[in-house]
């Protein structure tokens, strides 16, 4: 996985939290800088824990992952996407205006679960950025899905805040959409090798 499908990656993994985001900012009315930067560490930091822990169980079972690596990869973004199709064309996001531990450990963990499955697929298909070994890929490719989830969902905090849950539906309706096409394009490539 090169550098462009990361950034995609990251991108749409971070739509489920950039929807729940914009439902705290709507619900918060006027967002704070510690509004959006609540979110943006929360959602963040779990987004990038779980795909790391995604890579070490998958390292676990390298040598079974390295067999079917494009059926992984395919199948696991493919179900997490037309989740996040199916989510985005039905379900409501938690709309409560708290920002404390309560209300945000549990929608970290829910919109990072996805997250948990890629790290799995970093096995399957190496993150090929760095010139260095693949835990240092992996460890790096976690962090720039942090650091991307957190600009985005601090970014939703106040779009929710000035326009509501207007583009919540799109937003995940993308991310899903995104998650589909990379995992055809490993299923392809593996089947050309």
């Amino acid at each position: 996985m090169g550098l462009t499908e990361l950034l995609l990656l990251s991108v749409g993994l971070a739509m489920d939290a950039f929807a729940v985001s914009v439902c705290k900012g709507l619900s918060a009315g006027k967002v704070s800088f510690m509004n959006a930067a609540c979110c943006g560490t929360w959602f963040g930091s779990f987004q990038g824990i779980m795909p790391f822990i995604g890579y070490l169980l998958g390292s676990a079972f390298s040598g079974i992952i390295d067999r079917f690596s494009g059926w992984v990869a395919f199948i696991i973004l493919s179900i997490i996407g037309f989740n996040m199709v199916r989510e985005g064309f039905s379900g409501a996001e938690d709309e409560s205006a708290d920002f404390g531990f309560k209300a945000m450990f549990p929608l970290a963990i829910a919109t990072s679960i996805d997250a948990l499955a890629i790290g799995v697929t970093f096995v399957a298909i190496p993150v090929n950025v760095l010139s260095a070994s693949a835990l240092i890929n992996a460890v790096f490719a976690v962090c720039v899905i942090a650091v991307i989830t957190f600009a985005i969902s601090a970014a939703g905090t106040y779009i929710g805040g000035i326009f509501g849950t207007k583009y919540r539906k799109p937003a995940i309706i993308s991310g899903g959409v995104i998650l589909i096409i990379i995992g055809i394009k490993s299923l392809i490539q593996s089947l050309i090798k």
